[in-house]
């Protein structure tokens, strides 16, 4: 069955599920538990839940010193304030310590909409790409979220998995198998690949469905584990298509972006490319629809960048 529901409902239920199955989970949040779900977790296990607060720092420093002792520690809030008040923390006392922490921030990109630009967080996959030892997920949607969730509790080692606060449509049921590292087609085509990201897989499933009326036939790649990258299927779908859009809810530099255009220079592989991202600038308040349709990061906007890397590779 397909669940249409955001990737933080996901992260909640999985973490409940973790919580009867193994006693070392823990989980952290400061102070925004309802909208995070992980106040599912701390209503059923409230000796291992803590509410740190307004205080982000200390929660990530005790996620890393509980983590010490053997626990698998989730630490949670929202993306702006969980990267954005403790890089040092993070750097240090997870990433360079090698700590078995999951960083989870929710309410991310323009999709978070109303919050506004100081909620919007757009860099927070530069942020963690860039860190050694760190692993980044973003899940496509709640059974992604699910098995995500429950893939990086049985990972050693430092994670940022990326969530969201929209509802979003179901793309795989129970039948999925995520593998940390890998990539998935959700959608094949002959003419274009679109490597896609988070709820931008929603917007480009849209638009291939929309073009296979104009015999435009799409394929859809779901790239939730950022790092490390699937490189290879990377290399085969675009050498298979010759042309590329890459699709993204997260600013044109540090994202997936980047990851995919470093992967084809690395292997000398040049071919029309398209980037659906933030161009490099602060949004503004509205509904999220409304930003992505204004911000370039719509269906409509992927379905034009497609026709034009479409018609580049014919000429």
């Amino acid at each position: 069955m397909f669940k249409d529901a955001a990737t933080r409902d996901g992260y909640g239920i999985a973490l409940v599920e973790l919580g009867h199955s193994d006693s070392n989970i823990v989980v952290l949040d400061s102070g925004v538990s309802d909208s995070t779900r992980t106040i599912k977790f701390g209503q059923e296990f409230p000796e291992r839940f803590f509410n740190m607060g307004i205080s982000e720092g200390d929660m990530v420093c005790t996620a890393a010193g509980l983590a010490r002792t053997g626990k698998v520690a989730f630490a949670t809030s929202f993306s702006c304030f969980l990267l954005g008040r403790t890089m040092d923390q993070i750097l240090v006392s997870v990433a360079y310590s090698n700590s078995n922490v999951k960083l989870a921030g929710t309410h991310t990109g323009l999709a978070v909409g109303e919050d506004g630009p100081s909620a919007q967080m757009i860099v927070d996959l530069a942020y963690t790409r860039a860190m050694p030892n760190m692993t980044v997920i973003q899940p496509a949607d709640y059974e992604e979220a699910v098995q995500a969730t429950k893939a990086l509790s049985k990972h050693f080692g430092p994670a940022y998995l990326r969530l969201g606060r929209p509802k979003l449509k179901g793309i795989y049921d129970s039948s999925y198998r995520f593998e940390i590292g890998k990539a998935s087609i959700v959608k094949q085509g002959t003419d274009v690949v679109v490597f896609a990201t988070g709820g931008l897989v929603q917007e480009s499933l849209i638009a291939a469905d929309i073009l296979q009326n104009e015999s435009i036939f799409t394929t859809i790649v779901n790239i939730s584990t950022l790092k490390p990258l699937d490189e290879s299927l990377i290399i085969n779908e675009t050498k298979r298509h010759n042309a590329v859009i890459v699709a993204e809810d997260h600013n044109i530099i540090g994202g997936l972006n980047d990851a995919v255009c470093q992967t084809l220079a690395n292997h000398q592989i040049s071919v029309p490319l398209k980037s659906i991202a933030v161009r490099d600038q602060f949004a503004e308040s509205g509904s999220g629809p409304e930003l992505y349709e204004k911000y370039g990061l719509s269906a409509n906007h992927v379905i034009k960048a497609i026709k034009e890397v479409h018609t580049l590779k014919k000429g």
